[in-house]
């Protein structure tokens, strides 16, 4: 089901996410048309601009509510500024906990340095452990009440997974990491009163290794919390048409500046800023009748916080006008996507369901570099808030993830320029697709995107 606000793309032919996309006409006319188009911004993209801001971005780690983040910050206001955008950054209140946390196995300490999950409520809890691997709906079970349930991280969110289990009586959690970052990560919500505490990954794989062959019994002891405010932020630039061009919608393109705790975060993600700051450049000066917004979002390592700030922050009528969001995670990594055509780029939607999005994604890309750039499903990025309002949106990214993914090892040294280029094509011809003056206005055939079909790739992300 689509929302109101694309009855105008419906009405200039485009058929949406049934597998045909977009309208019907002589393949060779369309084709040239669409390429004309798509010229007037790929033709401008420069890998060696992108290149350079990551650079810069990676210069120091990121992390949410550090002088880092901060001056990344200001880096990318000024950049939007210098482009006479209309610009703001907008501060949004995350919080640092310092608690005394112990976990116990049987009689003795799990050792290292547990971390309770930003949120969790002070207490002590001894119960069976449980493995759930990742938390989903199908993975919890009958199995956790009055139980403690191991989850590994990963696939949907904290606060998701504290629930999944919740709801099925679990009396705590311990969650493991899904790389070897360490275990400074997670978050739950209010009213989620249970304890909640990250573990390393090798601690959470011996405790699964352990669960095969024999019962556990643990402790987690939460002390009480001394709250810390710190702040982060949104960076938000608008690109308005003319008054008299202006067809009332809104296009949103996204990253995350932010990086994990000690890592510099070239990929993760000051790659996707490169390119929301490259088509910024490039669509300033060029001929458009949509809104687009360029944002870039704090706080996505501690659980799309910023995103979802923003998300809630929109008024109504914004929403019913926002059409697409496109999400750029991770698009430079030299040794990400393994064998996978396009390098590994695929498109993620929440549901794994078409889109908007992805179809003219896919589009693109089969006129861009011939490979009609297949699907997925995968939260855990920006895209999350946006598809929960209603609108298509979908996470680009190159998958499965290289193995410096939240290593301090995420330097500039592995940013593939080719990789940077094809994405920022992709998305950016995407973009120009809906905010030509020329689509969704006129209903000439010709200036349609062409059709193409694209396949769902069940492919793990990491």
């Amino acid at each position: 089901m689509y929302r109101k606000s694309l009855t105008v793309l419906l009405a200039a032919g485009m058929v949406l996410s049934t597998g045909t996309v977009f309208a019907q006409t002589n393949g060779a006319t369309n084709a040239q048309s669409d390429t004309a188009f798509d010229n007037k911004v790929i033709k401008k993209i420069s890998a060696d601009n992108m290149y350079n801001t990551i650079a810069y971005l990676s210069e120091q780690p990121r992390a949410a509510g550090t002088e880092g983040e901060l001056r990344a910050v200001k880096y990318i206001e000024s950049q939007f500024k210098s482009l006479g955008f209309e610009t703001k950054v907008q501060p949004f209140p995350i919080y640092d906990t310092v608690q005394n946390v112990k976990v116990k196995i049987g009689d003795s300490d799990l050792g290292g340095t547990p971390r309770a999950l930003s949120g969790s409520i002070s207490g002590k809890v001894t119960a069976e452990l449980v493995n759930v691997g990742k938390a989903k709906p199908e993975e919890v079970g009958e199995n956790v009440s009055g139980k403690i349930a191991l989850v590994e991280r990963g696939d949907i969110t904290f606060v998701e997974k504290v629930q999944n289990v919740l709801n099925k009586g679990a009396v705590g959690v311990l969650m493991y990491n899904n790389s070897p970052s360490g275990n400074n990560f997670g978050q739950v919500s209010a009213g989620q009163n249970i304890p909640a505490v990250a573990i390393t990954q090798a601690q959470g794989l011996e405790l699964v290794e352990q669960l095969k062959t024999k019962q556990i019994t643990s402790t987690l002891e939460v002390g009480k919390a001394e709250r810390i405010e710190k702040t982060s932020y949104n960076v938000i630039a608008s690109l308005k048409p003319k008054a008299n061009k202006d067809n009332g919608q809104i296009v949103t393109v996204g990253a995350h500046h932010d990086s994990v705790p000690g890592g510099p975060g070239a990929n993760d993600d000051a790659s996707g800023v490169s390119a929301v700051l490259e088509l910024a450049r490039i669509l300033a000066k060029t001929p458009i009748d949509t809104e687009i917004r360029f944002l870039t979002f704090g706080s996505e390592e501690r659980g799309l916080v910023g995103s979802s700030f923003y998300a809630d922050s929109l008024p109504k009528e914004d929403v019913d006008r926002m059409v697409a969001h496109f999400q750029m995670d991770m698009i430079g990594g030299r040794d990400a996507g393994e064998d996978n055509p396009a390098g590994g780029l695929i498109m993620y939607t929440i549901d794994g369901m078409k889109n908007l999005v992805t179809d003219l994604g896919s589009s693109a890309g089969a006129r861009t570099m011939d490979v009609a750039i297949p699907y997925g499903q995968l939260g855990r990025s920006d895209h999350q808030p946006f598809h929960e309002l209603g609108i298509p949106s979908a996470l680009f990214i190159h998958s499965p993830v290289e193995p410096w993914y939240h290593q301090p090892t995420d330097t500039l040294d592995k940013i593939s320029k080719e990789k940077l280029q094809q994405a920022a094509e992709i998305v950016g011809a995407s973009v120009y697709q809906i905010a030509r003056p020329e689509t969704p206005a006129l209903t000439n055939a010709r200036v349609a995107p062409g059709t193409v079909d694209y396949d769902f790739d069940d492919r793990p992300v990491d």
